[in-house]
Formats: structure tokens, sequence, C-alpha cells
């Protein structure tokens, strides 16, 4: 069953709807009785509920997700048995094949534990033995994760009878360099391996275009050179959130190109961090048939609001400013300029990166911010330059647990709690329109054509 509870949103089924709007309640006073809406907002592993007057939300953004959904195991099952372009991975290998799968960090929502025991079951298929089958988790220029962390990310199993390891940038050995002069400097472990096989999710990327595919390589098991040169073209045009010819993404397919990666397993989550598509095949093939899924799902036609308030889904989407400023990129495309952002995310591990935080106490204004950017390019620093710019146009409220003076320095106005956020709007324009958007890592406005 469908309805339309707020003008001009096509909602989903309404059980799923209200996991979203606990209840509608009305608060009366002498001359008047105002209709409020109650909704969560995941924040970090928990919820933050904000009271909102119905008369103020120009519309709930949320993704078009199916309605029923098949086991995420036999979605799994189903990819790898009917892979696009490829071969099976069974007709692939043999019991002497030196095998690699890579997979995401923790800072990562992929469901590594539930994408390996399907995918192996696969390998075993054509005769692959443990001993020659790793793990290698691709951490690209992120920290390195602790022994508790990886062996949550592969399951207690799989993690004592496979061999795991983390990505080491400086271990990296030099096989060409892209067209666009990204040097091609990959680990040597997955190097030297007979076949590699990609694993991750694909959702929107804020300047590859989406997730997954080539970016398994490229920044995942890469040096940090190739890595910091590929993300300079961030600044491109088209390296923007959900371009799929991101000048950014097509480095990394050239560089996965001639590294020779032949095989991906990419799943694409909803909302509740649940499986409900998976591909897998030729790593350009079968992460283009993803993109599709993302696209019909999570992309949300829009009229610029006054004000927006974005919650990046919870953990691990909000572990840090850092991940959390996706969601931040989404909501931009989402409201007036002008206007308001109110971003909630729980950073339990504060900025998230070294450079960016000394970005961030360095440059004063977001003018000194955007100028460095200019003449220096350095990772990490980016992240304060894109903030800049979004300063530069709108308001920037954040709900975090960071300490104040660390939110202020990165260009936001601290807030203790969305509901006072959002005072502080109404306070100024009492018919604010706002947009709200409880999964911003995942849903990505698009602007109405005139």
């Amino acid at each position: 069953m469908k309805q339309n509870l707020i003008p001009g949103i096509v909602y989903l089924d309404i059980v799923y709807l209200y996991s979203f709007i606990y209840n509608q309640y009305e608060i009366t006073g002498t001359n008047m009785t105002i209709n409020m809406k109650k909704i969560p907002l995941a924040f970090g592993n928990g919820i933050s509920e904000l009271n909102i007057p119905e008369k103020n939300i120009s519309s709930l953004i949320l993704p078009s997700e199916p309605e029923r959904k098949e086991d995420g195991a036999l979605l799994i099952k189903k990819a790898l048995q009917n892979p696009i372009k490829s071969k099976r991975l069974s007709e692939i290998v043999t019991p002497e094949t030196k095998i690699v799968v890579i997979v995401s960090d923790v800072t990562r929502p992929t469901p590594t534990e539930k994408i390996l025991p399907p995918l192996l079951e696969e390998l075993y298929l054509g005769g692959a033995r443990d001993e020659n089958i790793a793990i290698v988790f691709a951490l690209g220029l992120h920290r390195q994760q602790t022994e508790e962390e990886s062996k949550k990310l592969v399951g207690e199993n799989i993690y004592k009878k496979i061999r795991c390891f983390q990505h080491d940038t400086s271990r990296c050995r030099k096989i060409g360099v892209t067209s666009r002069g990204t040097p091609i400097e990959i680990f040597e472990e997955v190097l030297d391996a007979d076949l590699v096989i990609g694993t991750g999710g694909i959702e929107f990327h804020y300047y590859a275009g989406y997730s997954g595919g080539a970016k398994s390589v490229l920044p995942g098991v890469s040096s940090e050179e190739a890595v910091l040169t590929n993300h300079k073209m961030m600044i491109e045009e088209n390296a923007v959130s959900g371009m799929v010819d991101s000048p950014v993404r097509q480095d990394m397919e050239e560089a996965a190109k001639v590294f020779g990666l032949k095989f991906i397993l990419n799943v694409v989550l909803d909302s509740k961090k649940e499986i409900v598509a998976a591909v897998a095949g030729d790593f350009i093939a079968a992460h283009r048939k993803g993109v599709e899924i993302v696209d019909a799902m999570y992309k949300v036609s829009v009229e610029p609001a006054d004000a927006v308030i974005v919650s990046c889904g919870g953990y691990p989407k909000d572990i840090n400013l850092y991940q959390a400023n996706k969601s931040l990129d989404n909501a931009t495309q989402a409201v007036k300029e002008g206007g308001s952002i109110i971003l909630v995310a729980e950073c339990a591990e504060g900025i998230g990166n070294q450079v960016y935080e000394c970005w961030n106490r360095q440059c004063k204004t977001p003018e000194d911010a955007i100028e460095r950017f200019k003449h220096c390019f350095e990772f990490g620093g980016h992240k304060s330059a894109i903030v800049a710019l979004a300063a530069k146009k709108f308001r920037l409220y954040l709900v975090s647990k960071l300490p104040e003076e660390k939110a202020r320095t990165a260009f936001f106005t601290p807030m203790g709690s969305i509901q006072e956020a959002l005072s502080a709007i109404l306070s100024e324009n009492p018919e604010a329109k706002i947009h709200l958007m409880p999964h911003g890592g995942q849903t990505l406005p698009v602007r109405k054509e005139n």
C-alpha cells in the first residue's frame, strides 16, 4: 500500500514509513493548534528524535526500496552463478590458483561477513584450497584496523582458517601509469596472486560518482602517491556524486584494467543495511548493472527547500566527520543557496583524519581553506576545502559528539541537539520549508529542472 502523506512525495509501504515516523500529535495553545511529527534519525548505533511542526516539512526524502526482499545470501549466490560478462569463479580456479579477495575496511558498511561464505563456496566448487586463499582489507589511506575489527568484519570462523591481512602502502610495486598520469602502484601481496576478486558495496560517492567496482584496487590497495594523484581529479567538473563517468572513476578503472582485475562481487544495501541486490563478474559491466539499481532506489527528484536536516544513516557512516561529510555533500543538492543544513552525525572517532584536522585548525575562515586548496592539494585537506565551499553557500549546523571548538574550526555551528538546531532555523523563519533526509549517505537529491 502506498500513500502520499506529504504533498509531492510518493512513499513506500506504510509499515516501512512508520519505521521513520512514530506518531503525529498536536500542541494546543490559546489561539492555535500545531500538528507535530516525531521523526527518529539514526545517530551512531542509536536514535535521536526530532519533533517538527508538520507545516514546516517540505518532504521526507526516502529511497524507493523493494518492499519484498530475497535472502541476501541467496542474492549473492545467484549473482555468482550468473556472472556478467565472465565465467563463473568455479570455472576459473583450480586447486593451485593463488587467490586474493579484497574486502572493505571498517569505515564501510559492506556486510563482508555475509558476502564471504557464498563466495568461498563458489571457489571451493572449483577446487580452491584455503591455504591458497588470502583476504586483504582495502585500507586505501585509512587507519590500520584492530585485530578485533578485522575478525568482526570477516567472521571468526573465516578469520581462523583464511589468511587475513591489511593493505600496506609502503609495500607497493609500480606496474604502469594511467593516461591521466596516475602511477599504478599495487600492494605486492595482491600483485603476486593469480586471481584477484574485488568485493564491496555500490552507493553514491561524492567525487568518484559511485563506490564499488575498481575502487577496491585504486584506492583500496594502492600506494599513497597513486591515491593522491587520482584524488586530485576531484576538483574537476564531472567529479560529483551520481556521475558514473567521473574522471576519478575513469582513472580508477584504467588502473584496474592495467592491473588485471578480472572479477568483482558487489552488493547494494538498503537503508537498514540489508542486502537488496548483488552483482558479480566483469569489473565494469557488473558495476554498471549495480549502478542502475542504486539510481533507481536512491536518486530522488526534489525542489530545493529553505533547509535540510540530514542524518548519515548511523554507524559506520557517521563514525567520524571525515566520513559524515559525504552526507553533507548529498544534502547540498536539496537546499536553496543561503539556506541551512543540519548534519546529524555522532562522530564517535572525532574528525577521522589528521590532515583534515590540521587544515581545520590552520584555516581560520572558509576563504582560507578554499584558497589553500587551489595551491596545495593535500589528501585530507580536501575535506576542509569542500566543507568550506558549502559554508560559503549555506549555514551549516552540526549535531555530534565532537567538542564544540572542533566543530567550529570545521566551519560548522555546533548544536547540542537536533531540536536546538531546528529552533535556530525556525527562529529566523517560522515558515521555513525543510527537507528531511534520514539516509543522507545513500540518498541523492536531484534538483528538478525548470
